[in-house]
């Protein structure tokens, strides 16, 4: 369920909790709108997450280890400024909506003691953290909201905080049965009547009370009496009528597809796992999740460059091809010449045309030539001489730029391949180093940039049989690969199209190894959604990488294929 009123409710009490009267020790901020602020309290550190990202945007205590940059950004200097050292005094929700505020007891530079308010505004693309002052003024937030962006509210330096504007619902936290009962809608989903009536209730909470309240998530706001319907909901809201129960549910595949506050009898077809606090669950929700959508975010700049190049690519590739089609009429061009200069004495100057006997035809067909009638015939036959030469060295030329342009096109194919198998910050900031190596991207001199990040490390998993299977999943790790590999290890590649490098850590694979290999070669490839994928396999010692080579390409000899299917008998991935 998204971060709604109701879950916010929850984890203002546990902060609360976990958090009062601590003091901030630490604030760094691993993204431009997210945040860590490490609050010492009851004897243990607890690092408060607060993000304001339009997909995710909560406030949690997370054990998640995130890259900072080596330079802190302007809000993070000012939230150190102004909070470092000061002690956590209330932890709130405001009218059950989808605000927390954060009130640090803090000492300014005269000494004299003041409260400042962090308000966090969790909603989606609205979301933001604002720094409030004692008297009610935005010292900074980490969006600013300009008039050209909102003419309902500005955010920014200076200017009085203004909540959103409030909903016409009743706060879930203070919502009376009588109250309800006045509100609910008699027609239409009672779900949406629930969500209509009540604030801080998501789609997906309405969904889940209606199917307490009614039996069905479903159910009709017509077919339902009023007062029960508003008298079961209080009962539901009470925190003692929903004991917290933080959980996780899973898809077949083990996918975080949801987590709540408490157990949702709608998600009973889930796989489900339950935590101590809300906090852990949010941890386990997003830890893959968060690390997905970043990489894609980060990833977006690269991916439109590799596709702009790739499509200057296909467009230089086809007019090649056009001037090698052009070129096939060299033949012709020396033909004509060479009939031109055996009959010259023949031709009339100023003739448009002349049929001469082909030489060249066993049948001696005559060929029609045309001619310039401002040039002589010897003239005529020069020119197509320089023609047919013309023609030939465009040939040559085209054959030439044309498998260099195959070769970059390929290089940049399977970049963008290795782009959609990035899960970790360090392989997307390889890319984009040899990218920059290349001349692809400019040199990055963005201040923001991340401290050094450890080497990636290639997929592993152990076949059927045992054995290591060691896949790469970007040009750096496929050349490290290869070249640490033992010479009578096996090494496997698609075949004809760009994909990972894969070793099998064995000199006597069984054919049930070597065929699962070969599953995730193609799997790691570019072919990885066909059937039938061939995969080239032979020994590392025939594996060569030619001299001046652009990373990740090699040549090899004496190799065997297999056709496979990408996902089929695909071996369990092992933890590095």
């Amino acid at each position: 369920m998204p971060m709604d009123g109701l879950m916010l409710g929850y984890l203002a009490r546990e902060l609360k909790t976990a958090l009062l009267g601590g003091r901030v020790d630490k604030i760094t901020q691993p993204e431009q709108d997210e945040i860590v602020l490490l609050i010492r309290a009851q004897g243990k550190n607890c690092p408060l997450l607060v993000t304001a990202s339009p997909n995710s945007a909560r406030a949690q205590i997370t054990q998640t280890k995130k890259n900072n940059p080596l330079e802190p950004p302007v809000f993070c200097m000012l939230l150190r400024k102004h909070l470092s050292g000061a002690r956590v005094l209330d932890v709130r929700q405001y009218g059950g909506d989808r605000i927390l505020e954060m009130d640090f007891e803090t000492m300014e530079e005269m000494g004299d003691l003041t409260v400042k308010t962090l308000v966090c505004e969790f909603m989606g693309r609205h979301s933001n953290l604002i720094l409030v002052g004692p008297g009610g003024k935005i010292i900074d937030s980490a969006r600013h909201v300009t008039e050209e962006i909102s003419r309902v509210r500005e955010v920014l330096p200076g200017l009085p905080y203004e909540r959103p504007p409030q909903q016409d619902k009743l706060p879930y936290d203070r919502a009376g049965e009588r109250d309800v009962a006045l509100r609910l809608s008699a027609q239409g989903a009672l779900s949406q009547a629930l969500s209509a009536a009540v604030t801080g209730l998501s789609p997906a909470t309405a969904r889940e009370f209606a199917l307490r309240i009614a039996g069905d998530e479903g159910a009709r706001a017509e077919y339902c009496d009023r007062e029960q319907v508003a008298r079961e909901l209080v009962k539901l809201l009470k925190r003692e009528n929903l004991p917290d129960r933080p959980t996780v549910y899973y898809d077949g595949e083990g996918a975080a597809v949801d987590v709540t506050p408490f157990d949702f009898h709608s998600r009973s077809s889930f796989r489900r796992e339950t935590f101590a606090t809300l906090s852990e669950a949010l941890d386990a929700f997003y830890q893959t999740r968060d690390r997905v959508e970043r990489i894609r975010q980060k990833s977006s700049s690269l991916s439109h460059v590799l596709k702009n190049n790739i499509e200057r690519c296909e467009k230089k590739l086809a007019r090649q091809m056009e001037a090698l089609s052009d070129s096939e009429r060299m033949e012709e061009y020396r033909v004509k010449g060479e009939l031109l200069t055996a009959s010259i004495a023949q031709i009339e100057r100023g003739a448009r045309a002349v049929e001469l006997p082909n030489y060249y035809d066993p049948d001696l067909t005559p060929l029609r030539i045309e001619l310039d009638v401002r040039l002589s015939p010897g003239a005529n036959a020069q020119r197509y001489f320089k023609l047919y030469q013309k023609a030939r060295s465009a040939r040559k030329l085209a054959a030439e730029q044309k498998q260099k342009t195959e070769e970059e096109l390929y290089y940049l194919e399977g970049q963008m391949d290795n782009l959609s198998k990035c899960q970790e910050e360090s392989e997307l900031a390889e890319i984009r180093a040899e990218l920059e190596k290349q001349g692809y991207v400019n040199q990055s001199h963005n201040r923001r940039q991340m401290k050094a990040l450890p080497p990636s490390q290639p997929l592993k998993f152990v076949s059927s049989d045992g054995d290591v299977i060691l896949v790469g999943k970007n040009n750096l790790q496929n050349d490290k690969l290869t070249a640490t590999a033992q010479a009578e290890e096996w090494w496997l590649h698609v075949k004809n199209m760009p994909g990972s490098h894969v070793i099998v850590a064995s000199t006597h694979p069984t054919e049930r190894t070597l065929h699962e290999a070969a599953c995730l070669a193609a799997y790691y490839s570019k072919g990885r959604t066909g059937s039938g994928v061939p995969v080239d396999y032979t020994q590392k010692k025939r594996v060569k990488k030619p001299a001046g080579a652009k990373p990740g390409f090699v040549i090899y000899t004496q190799q065997r294929t297999l056709y496979v299917t990408p996902c089929d008998r695909i071996p369990e991935k092992q933890e590095q």
